[in-house]
């Protein structure tokens, strides 16, 4: 399968924003792409979490004051306006008792790592 994989691990603003917005460009330009959260990037993705992450630096608190749309928003487009699919990690579920109807709505579903890394593979892989 080829196309662009995305691997979230941080809950840093910064990251998921750069994240974001590589998926929603790459998704509205036609590319078929794979968002898989893991980590501390998964909580936000779970109905009741917040959906503000903190800044790592001075470019997230600038983000933050020139209100930038926020990683979500931009995730939301990615899926909306292209081919992008955002997955769970079942493991990171499992490590914080999630169910399936736990999460948000533009959240495909649970994968695996190991099936992620299968799909992804001969595909550019990019993480956050």
């Amino acid at each position: 399968m080829a196309g662009l994989f995305i691997i979230c691990l941080s809950g840093d603003r910064e990251r998921l924003q750069f994240a974001a917005m590589a998926a929603s460009v790459a998704a509205v330009s036609g590319t078929e792409v794979q968002v898989f959260l893991s980590m501390n990037a998964f909580p936000y993705f779970v109905k009741g979490h917040a959906k503000e992450a903190p800044a790592e630096g001075a470019v997230g608190q600038a983000m933050e004051r020139h209100q930038v749309p926020p990683f979500f928003q931009i995730f939301e487009q990615a899926v909306e306006l292209g081919d992008a699919k955002i997955w769970a990690c079942s493991m990171a579920m499992d490590v914080l008792g999630v169910k399936e109807d736990g999460l948000e709505s533009i959240v495909a579903g649970p994968m695996g790592l190991t099936k992620f890394f299968s799909d992804a593979e001969g595909s550019t892989v990019l993480t956050f």
